[in-house]
């Protein structure tokens, strides 16, 4: 049986969410690859209680994973705690040490524009030269 790539993955589990949740997942999925057309798409931790595994963007590293829980949909930047956020796009995980997150709930609008800028500098802060 032929593999899935990544994003047939990530569209499946976009399907069969068939909700808001679903839609949101789709909407962001295509800003963050509008951001950075360099950025890949993966799945990881896949596991019998997570069949779908988690949909990750990476770019030099994980940018942000894009996570679907009953009452929202949780994007979270792996070194987020580093990105520029001058316009307070991360609303959770915001006393984490690395990580920054973005939990979106059913009727939340987004700030487009900025949440394009928080990938560019996290992509930016992934290619930095150590």
């Amino acid at each position: 049986m032929e593999e899935k790539s990544a994003s047939k993955q990530i569209e499946c589990h976009i399907k069969s969410l068939g909700d808001w949740r679903g839609e949101t997942l789709s909407r962001i999925r295509k800003l963050i690859m509008a951001a950075d057309p360099k950025i890949v798409e993966e799945v990881k931790w896949v596991k019998p209680s997570n069949p779908n595994g988690v949909p990750v963007w990476s770019h030099n590293g994980i940018i942000c994973t894009g996570e679907t829980y009953k009452d929202k949909v949780k994007f979270t930047f792996a070194k987020g705690a580093s990105v520029p956020d001058p316009t307070g796009i991360f609303n959770s995980s915001l006393d984490a040490g690395t990580r920054r997150a973005l939990d979106i709930f059913e009727g939340d609008k987004l700030d487009e524009d900025s949440f394009k800028e928080l990938i560019r500098s996290a992509v930016a802060l992934n290619s930095k030269k150590k």
